[in-house]
């Protein structure tokens, strides 16, 4: 009786575990849909509401390797100044990982529809952590 006991606990706890990650895939998810949602009405400070507002955010791009928030904000608003450079973005999510109960990794395709400038694409992979109860990236790696 008590290896059934202990085994319905178990198995219990697995279920709770499974529950978790699929919250938690839903928050990440309704985070990258409400970033999108900031980038089409021209809203780059409410597309940055989804990165960790700390010097420590790192972002990997085209040009290099940048540190920080407000760098990061500042290199969006410098390549992307008007609605004809935004575009219209669309995200595809191609996996979504959880690594730890606190850690996942989200790897996807980005794509800018310009019809004045020309559109452009590529791929990015977003590390992302539970700070202080909130889903936040906390490292992009976009080309």
């Amino acid at each position: 009786m008590r290896k059934f006991t202990l085994a319905l606990v178990l198995l219990s706890g697995i279920s709770v575990a499974q529950a978790q990650p699929s919250q938690d895939r839903h928050l990440i998810l309704s985070i990258l849909d409400r970033q999108t949602k900031a980038w089409n009405a021209g809203d780059v400070a409410a597309f940055m509401h989804g990165y960790w507002e700390s010097d420590s955010l790192l972002y990997i791009g085209q040009s290099g390797v940048r540190q920080g928030y407000q760098t990061t904000l500042a290199s969006y608003r410098k390549n992307y100044p008007d609605r004809a450079a935004m575009g219209t973005l669309a995200f595809n999510i191609l996996k979504l990982d959880f690594l730890a109960p606190d850690v996942a990794f989200v790897v996807g395709k980005w794509q800018l529809t310009r019809p004045e400038k020309g559109d452009v694409g590529g791929h990015f992979s977003l590390l992302w952590r539970r700070i202080n109860g909130a889903w936040v990236i906390v490292a992009d790696h976009s080309s």
